[in-house]
């Protein structure tokens, strides 16, 4: 199950349809890393300052930043089933900075919320991109996954920045 939760309303007048955008990106996410157990997830839609805050108190960082994944377990996707649904763990996202950069990118703000949700699941997943080898995994998932969602390439008109 896909928790969304809309702590900016702005987002609900920013993006048509968000909250459905965000359950298939998330959900396609989920089933294309095999996370086939019963699972929940939580996406939080809020604004910069909120983002700020959980950056600065989480990471060091006191700025805002476009999206941010909180897993709730080191093994995301057990070997054997548990029984009753797993919570995976937390996806937040900051409407200035999503607007922001797909702006900068020439890109819809749906289709790029799309794609930070997805790179915040597989964070929660476990996937990274701490080195280069790493990058490029998460990276032809991001695409693939975006793909079967009608989504082009997010990096084939970006240079190769890690999000």
């Amino acid at each position: 199950m896909i928790d969304v939760l809309v702590e900016d309303e702005t987002w609900l007048r920013s993006v048509s349809g968000i909250e459905s955008l965000v359950g298939r990106a998330a959900e396609t996410a989920l089933v294309r890393a095999k996370a086939t157990a019963p699972a929940e997830l939580c996406v939080m839609l809020a604004d910069d300052e909120t983002l700020r805050d959980l950056n600065a108190r989480f990471r060091g960082k006191d700025s805002p930043t476009n999206v941010l994944s909180f897993p709730d377990d080191p093994d995301p996707i057990p070997a054997e089933a548990e029984e009753g649904p797993r919570h995976l763990g937390d996806v937040a996202l900051a409407l200035g900075t999503v607007l922001r950069e797909a702006g900068e990118q020439g890109k819809t703000a749906a289709d790029h919320t799309a794609h930070l949700v997805v790179h915040g699941v597989l964070h929660v997943l476990g996937y990274d991109h701490l080195t280069d080898s790493d990058a490029a995994v998460m990276e032809r998932e991001e695409i693939a996954i975006l793909a079967s969602l009608g989504i082009s390439d997010p990096y084939a008109s970006v240079s190769a920045q890690p999000l």
